[in-house]
């Protein structure tokens, strides 16, 4: 049987090491850090579209005092 040389077993060091980082990086199949960054991001979709109706609400609100206020000093 053939001995690995240098070159070999530095390279099985660094897929080793990778293969680790990979684990790390998805999950065992219950989810990693890309599944945390997916939810986080879901999270912050939401958050941003809560506010854009919320300030849609408000803006729909100003311009209904507006008009009555304009209504108002009309008369």
């Amino acid at each position: 049987m053939r001995m690995m040389n240098e070159f070999e077993a530095q390279v099985l060091s660094d897929l080793s090491v990778l293969k680790s980082q990979m684990a790390g990086l998805m999950g065992d199949g219950n989810g990693g850090r890309l599944a945390e960054l997916e939810h986080r991001m879901d999270r912050h979709e939401q958050n941003w579209q809560r506010a854009k109706g919320f300030l849609a609400a408000v803006s729909v609100l100003f311009a209904v005092i507006e008009v009555a206020v304009g209504t108002w000093y009309r008369h």
